[in-house]
């Protein structure tokens, strides 16, 4: 290599081929991330490019990371913006710096191996070439929507130009991540290779001649005409809005630059884009969903103890159900580690199996996977009726019935199978874990783990120590479970722990919205439309009325009154309603179908009528659950209000776009929000009243964050 020159984060050489090569390297720096401060770096080499341009024959922009191409733009620097013209301005230098890429004379090459996420796919598409390794850590996507705003250096123009508008407006509303062979098969990257020759065919392409694509005709006809194009915006405009009901104002800029770029040309496109991304950048929307970005990676950093976790090396599972069964799907998908699931019987067992090669398989029909790669996760997950090999597990998860007695058996079990450093964790929803815990030789070894189901969907997992358990544990089952691919919680051990103790009063509340007459689906309707992902009343169905009529009368013996709910489980249970898993509950299933069932208001002597404005129902029901949580933090059931946020996100589903329920209180104010608790007071009754620490906040004008 000769002519080298380095500026910080990028390196310019140039080989014996006349071949220029900027290697991108962030010092001090896990992963590579776009920051404003770049902006003079790239200037002085794309200045001292352009006065060697005769000389060169192409460039290949590369990554000098290990596993990563560039993450993304360090959004630190959004937080910086005091105005959306700061934030606009962001955008337009990203913008200008990209052009002048796009716009050299010789074919520019992105050589990509790992994440190329934002502005690093926005950097890639400003060259006239990209070519990605296939490893399985190489991903491509454009997930600023999740941040609430839209990609703001040309992402908006360039994408749609490249792959088509329904690809484009698929992969930018979603934020969807592509794995290198969709990214082939989408035409967002020209060519998919082994690692060890993606430099060797990026300087291949560098010196070849610029890319001709070929336009489909399916492409063509879903956006590449006047007439396509319409009907792809009207579908897509239409399906956003059913999904986001209009509390995302990214996805409705998305589809309104998009769509004016394309008719209007390029710059007036970029120009448009950079204004919107300003203002998205000011909203509290954006705010709320990056606060959340910024906890998460935080929370990515932590053990949930100063004591270092031990490694895992070996799962059990106690339990072959759905819980079981899902629990030992994250441990070998995600965590890689062998896995032994003990059931009484073999049925439980070989559901357990079953269970878990249909949702491998369905990775592999997806191309997620290959069927060499099913076989090798299958042979990590073995069963039986005793406890073979339990004497080399590190962590036990218990995942039987809600039953004490039998809980304290498996405890027991775990105690004499195993070995004296065996962990064991019990994924109980409503019991103490120090009851649990009772009577154990190595109480120290128990911690409770409560995952969610389904729990290979669902990302959130509390971790709830008793007062005897060692900081080991606790350390070594947070670390398992970021593993497993979930954010762990620690919570505090009191009923309830802290998602269902702030589930029940929401849940409650509901109920008493519904025997005041307020029809089933308007209930339900009102909370989606103010951002939850289901009803309260689907989501007691879909986890069963069995469950929330078993979980309630403990919550309301440990913690009072405020947790007795209106008398209609036993009413449903008698009537053989258990909810989804019965075939009818609120609802009426058939496979994926549901409807209300009417016959439910005969029975509980309702005749319905929608009476209540649904912004009024969904704050009706909402407000109990931000005053046990602000109680919560005051017990110190959760650790910060950070914890609680993603908790309750993460957990129950609380509108991201709001940032959790003390983002949110804070954005209401305490002063305010007292004052409407005290109003619900007078109209429903003394469960509104606040609790101490709101009424102590009010009074001295405080917030849950500075």
């Amino acid at each position: 290599m000769n002519n080298t020159s380095n500026t910080s984060a990028f390196t310019l050489t140039r080989d014996e081929n006349n071949v220029a090569w900027l290697k991108i390297d962030v010092p001090g720096e896990k992963m590579n991330t776009l920051q404003s401060v770049f902006a003079e770096q790239v200037s002085a080499v794309l200045e001292e490019i352009k006065q060697q341009q005769n000389d060169i024959k192409g460039l290949v922009i590369h990554s000098g990371k290990p596993d990563n191409f560039v993450a993304g733009a360090d959004v630190r620097m959004l937080d910086a913006c005091s105005t959306k013209e700061e934030a606009q301005a962001l955008a337009k230098q990203g913008q200008e710096l990209f052009a002048q890429i796009e716009a050299l004379p010789f074919n520019v090459v992105a050589a990509i191996h790992g994440p190329c996420l934002g502005g690093g796919l926005e950097l890639a598409l400003a060259c006239h070439y990209r070519v990605c390794s296939d490893a399985d850590i190489t991903r491509l996507g454009l997930p600023e929507v999740q941040l609430g705003l839209l990609p703001g250096s040309g992402g908006t123009q360039r994408l749609p130009r490249l792959v088509g508008v329904a690809t484009a407006l698929d992969m930018m509303l979603t934020g969807k991540q592509l794995r290198a062979k969709k990214a082939k098969k989408l035409g967002v990257v020209d060519a998919c290779v082994p690692e060890s020759i993606l430099l060797q065919v990026a300087q291949d392409l560098a010196t070849g001649k610029k890319p001709k694509r070929k336009r489909e005709w399916k492409e063509w006809a879903m956006g590449g005409n006047s007439l396509g194009r319409s009907v792809v915006f009207d579908q897509a405009a239409k399906k956003t809005r059913e999904k986001t009901r209009g509390n995302y104002p990214a996805t409705e800029a998305i589809l309104e630059v998009i769509k004016y770029g394309l008719e209007n040309g390029l710059k007036k496109g970029l120009e448009l884009e950079a204004k919107r991304f300003g203002e998205l950048v000011q909203t509290s929307e954006s705010a709320s969903l990056r606060s959340i970005f910024f906890a998460t990676t935080a929370m990515k950093k932590e053990h949930g103890s100063d004591a270092e976790p031990k490694v895992v090396k070996r799962v059990g599972v106690l339990g072959g159900g759905l819980m079981g069964a899902g629990i030992g799907h994250v441990s070998v998908g995600k965590a890689k580690v062998p896995v032994r699931i003990k059931d009484v019987s073999n049925d439980g067992v070989l559901n357990a199996l079953s269970y878990n090669y249909n949702l491998f398989n369905k990775q592999r029909r997806r191309r997620i996977i290959s069927r060499a790669e099913l076989q090798k996760k299958m042979n990590l997950i073995t069963g039986g009726t005793d406890f073979t090999s339990f004497a080399q597990t590190d962590v036990v998860v218990e995942a039987v019935f809600e039953d004490l007695s039998l809980k304290q058996q498996m405890v027991k079990d775990i105690e004499t199978n195993a070995n004296q450093a065996t962990i064991f964790a019990t994924n109980t929803s409503s019991l103490p874990i120090h009851q649990i815990a009772e009577g154990a030789e190595r109480p120290e070894n128990i911690v409770g783990l409560h995952y969610f189901s389904p729990v290979e969907k669902m990302p959130l997992v509390e971790v709830i120590p008793h007062a005897g358990t060692s900081d080991e544990t606790v350390s070594t089952v947070v670390a398992l479970a970021k593993k497993q691919g979930k954010t762990p919680i620690v919570v505090a051990d009191t009923a309830g722990f802290f998602v269902n103790r702030i589930l029940a009063p929401y849940m409650n509340e509901s109920a008493h919205v519904l025997l005041s007459g307020e029809p089933i689906d308007h209930i339900d309707t009102a909370l989606l439309d103010f951002g939850f992902p289901v009803g309260p009343i689907t989501l007691l169905d879909e986890v069963g009325v069995d469950i929330g009529a078993k979980i309630m009368p403990i919550l309301v013996s440990e913690l009072g009154d405020r947790f007795k709910g209106p008398d209609v489980f036993d009413v449903l249970l008698n009537d053989n309603r258990k909810g989804r898993k019965s075939g009818k509950g609120f609802y009426l299933y058939d496979g994926k179908k549901k409807k209300v069932d009417k016959s439910v208001y005969t029975l509980l002597n309702l005749s319905p009528k929608e009476s209540a404005a649904g912004n009024d129902i969904a704050l009706r029901c909402v407000l109990p659950m931000l005053n046990e949580a602000a109680q919560c933090l005051a017990d110190g059931v959760i650790r910060s209000p950070r914890d609680g946020d993603i908790g309750a996100i993460f957990g129950i589903g609380f509108p991201p776009f709001l940032g959790g329920p003390f983002r949110y209180m804070d954005q209401i104010g305490a002063a305010k929000l007292v004052e409407m608790m005290n109003d619900a007071v007078n109209k429903y009754g003394e469960r509104f009243k606040p609790c101490d620490k709101l009424v102590a906040m009010a009074a001295e004008n405080q917030r849950f964050y500075d």
